[in-house]
Parts: C-alpha cells; structure tokens; sequence
C-alpha cells in the first residue's frame, strides 16, 4: 500500500471516529473531553485528505509533506485517544499523551508550512 493510499484511508478512520465521539459525547454527560477528542479529529481529517492530494500534485514537496502528514496523523489521534480516555474511564491514556500529541500536531503543520515552501510546482 503506498503512503497515498495509507493517508487517505487513516484519515477517512480519523474522520468516522470523529463523528463517534462526537455522538458519543452529545449523548453522555460530562464527556467534554470526548467532544474535543472528536473535533480534533474532525479537524484534521480533511486537512490530512487535502494535503495528500496536493501533495501528490506536486503542490508539496513530497518526503516532507508525507513526514508532517504522517505526524498530523500521529499527533491527532494520540491527542484524540487521550482525551476520549479521559473522558470515558478518567484516567489518561498514558502519562503526557495529549501533549506529545500535541507537539506531533504542531510539528505536522509547521511541516506542511515547510514542504509548500519547497514544491517545486507553484
């Protein structure tokens, strides 16, 4: 599978786990955390689908934009998990996941900040 394809489908998962939450959450109570969880998620989904289709038409510059794409996806879902888990047991997903997740989330757009940059294709 090419990294196009495992992109795509991880943020078409991001983006049904999203809307999960997001239920989920509008139907139990004190689940703030989960909301948030799946708007991060729902966030980044089309961010991730977008990108990869600009990456693949030279918009981005490729090894970068599959880095910081790579990250995103990281970066979401560990934040995501954290705070779903929170929001579902009240206890973390593992020490400091939410803002390692975090940290991936930045890396990953200042990455696709980086690899516009250097596209060769304007």
């Amino acid at each position: 599978m090419t990294a196009t394809r495992i992109h795509l489908f991880l943020a078409a998962l991001m983006g049904v786990s999203g809307v999960a939450l997001l239920a989920a959450a509008a139907h139990i109570t004190g689940t703030a955390n989960v909301q948030t969880a799946g708007q991060i998620l729902l966030f980044h989904a089309p961010i991730v689908f977008g990108a990869t289709v600009a990456r693949k038409g030279g918009y981005l510059h490729d090894a970068l934009a599959r880095i910081a794409l790579s990250a995103l996806i990281l970066g979401a879902t560990l934040f995501a998990a954290d705070l779903a888990r929170r929001g579902f047991a009240n206890e973390a997903l593992f020490p400091r996941a939410a803002p390692i997740g975090g940290w991936f989330m930045l890396g990953g757009w200042l990455g696709l900040a980086v690899a516009t940059v250097m596209a060769k294709r304007d």
